[in-house]
């Protein structure tokens, strides 16, 4: 590998799941399928309220298991732009159109929303870390506030250089 392919593919800001937060939201999520699957089971309801407790209960013990997988890894910016530390490219920076992080965006828990200049395939959902549908993507959830906020910084003087 060149020093130039070292250079673009060196990491400059990872945004990593805090440990607290992705204990916390894993031990609520994995509770909730345990205490739907023990509602269903212990004092069972109508057959019809049995079976949606179960059905509830599994998605909620299959949403854990997967938000378990997505916060082991974490997200890297790169010079050539966000990638999940699996590999999986979340978005080239020549593809971002704009950064929103207002209150009022749909973005995840302390994160940042970026928009795309076209729909980037496949949609991808990794919970507490990172989502993709269509032109937007958003990033956080567990991760820490002011390590997003840096990440988004970065991004944001990166767009405006690009801009100029």
């Amino acid at each position: 590998m060149s020093e130039r392919d070292e250079r673009h593919d060196s990491v400059e800001v990872r945004l990593a799941p805090s440990p607290g937060r992705r204990w916390f939201g894993l031990g609520v999520t994995y509770a909730l399928g345990a205490l739907l699957l023990y509602l269903a089971l212990a004092a069972p309801p109508a057959p019809a309220w049995q079976v949606f407790l179960v059905l509830a209960a599994g998605a909620a013990l299959w949403t854990g298991e997967k938000m378990r997988r997505a916060t082991s890894g974490a997200v890297e910016l790169t010079a050539q732009g966000l990638r999940d530390t699996d590999g999986t490219l979340i978005a080239r920076l020549d593809e971002i159109e704009g950064l929103d992080r207002g209150m009022f965006a749909f973005k995840p828990s302390g994160g940042f929303l970026l928009r795309l200049a076209a729909p980037r395939s496949p949609r991808v959902w990794r919970p507490g870390l990172w989502w993709r549908t269509g032109r937007r993507v958003g990033v956080g959830g567990m991760t820490s506030r002011a390590e997003a906020r840096a990440m988004a910084d970065l991004i944001s003087l990166r767009l405006a250089k690009r801009d100029r």
